[in-house]
């Protein structure tokens, strides 16, 4: 069966989980951890993507994230070629370092991203890496620590989930702190990371009483949340594959979005593809890259190749273009 495609969009929050292959170790030594760790830093600051928990085990990895203007699948990339190439430079080996391709989970912020930060932050003491909650409090190979204000990572957004537990820094850390010591007893949640229909609807008690009760039930496994979560999100990835599909079908791709640009601003299509400063070619660059993302669905790193750019260059570009109201204008006479 073909693998599902990915769904994303700015704003979504992501559950990804990263595996060695073969389950080996992603992590060996305590350098490891150190140059992934800046790596993260790195990138999720580079693409402005906000980090609420992350846990770095020794053959997998977790995090919760929110997709910012760069799609996941760039971050991700981004992530993973630069530490799997780091990685066998230091230990002399060849070939892949992680399983497959990553997993990702859309999830439905409002009733998981607590039980997620707490899910994920507990992964040591699953794992018997982490004797109690003590240890965790400073263990750095998750962002608890950093919660509690025990170790600085910049990258991670600690402010906005301190303030959903209370108004003040000391109560906030307090609450959270009790909410994850609680969460110890629960052990594994099958519910969180598992697939497909129990998955999406809370667990087989949820589904159980869903099922007695009649009620209609969409799920899907790369989507955790509630049915009607579920169906609004797939309405949304269906209506992105549409844009992209008649996009094809009247044969516009990157090169007649180019031209439409540079039509636009009365300029030759060639420096837009170029480093020219040039105010009007600057502006249709940023245009270019906005819309190509949007409505052409191209992948970030993709089009940093075609353009001749940077992916961190094409972050800033797609930021600009956004914001830029002559964006509209081109998009409704290319593609309406």
């Amino acid at each position: 069966m073909p693998r599902k495609a990915r769904i994303d969009a700015p704003g979504a929050l992501h559950h990804v989980i990263i595996r060695g292959i073969e389950r080996k170790a992603i992590f060996k030594d305590t350098r490891d951890y150190r140059n992934f760790l800046d790596r993260l830093s790195l990138v999720f600051t580079e693409t402005q993507t906000p980090c609420f928990a992350w846990a770095l085990m020794s053959n997998h990895a977790h995090f919760l994230v929110r997709t910012g203007l760069v799609p996941l699948s760039m971050v991700m990339r981004r992530l993973l070629t630069g530490h799997a190439q780091q990685f066998n430079r230091r230990h002399q080996r060849h070939g892949h370092v992680f399983q497959n391709r990553y997993k990702s989970i859309l999830c439905e912020q409002d009733p998981y991203l607590l039980e997620l930060v707490r899910y994920i932050h507990l992964n040591p003491i699953r794992a018997g890496n982490v004797d109690d909650i003590n240890k965790l409090n400073v263990y750095p190979y998750t962002g608890h620590a950093t919660l509690m204000g025990k170790v600085k990572r910049p990258w991670q957004d600690t402010t906005y989930v301190l303030a959903l537990y209370g108004k003040s820094i000391r109560a906030s850390r307090r609450a959270y702190l009790n909410f994850v010591s609680k969460g110890i007893a629960f052990g594994r949640r099958p519910d969180l990371v598992g697939g497909g229909l129990i998955r999406s609807i809370g667990g087989w008690s949820a589904l159980s009483a869903m099922l007695s009760s009649h009620l209609r039930v969409i799920s899907d496994e790369r989507i955790l949340g509630s049915s009607d979560f579920v169906e609004s999100v797939l309405k949304h990835a269906n209506e992105v594959y549409e844009q992209k599909t008649l996009a094809k079908a009247k044969g516009i791709d990157l090169n007649a979005l180019i031209d439409a640009a540079a039509n636009y601003f009365e300029i030759n299509a060639e420096i837009i593809n170029g480093a020219s400063k040039q105010r009007a070619a600057c502006r249709a660059r940023s245009i270019v890259c906005y819309l190509a993302v949007e409505r052409l669905r191209l992948v970030g790193a993709q089009l940093a190749r075609q353009m001749n750019l940077t992916p961190s260059a094409v972050s800033k570009l797609i930021s600009r273009g956004r914001r830029d109201p002559v964006s509209k204008d081109i998009a409704t006479k290319l593609f309406d």
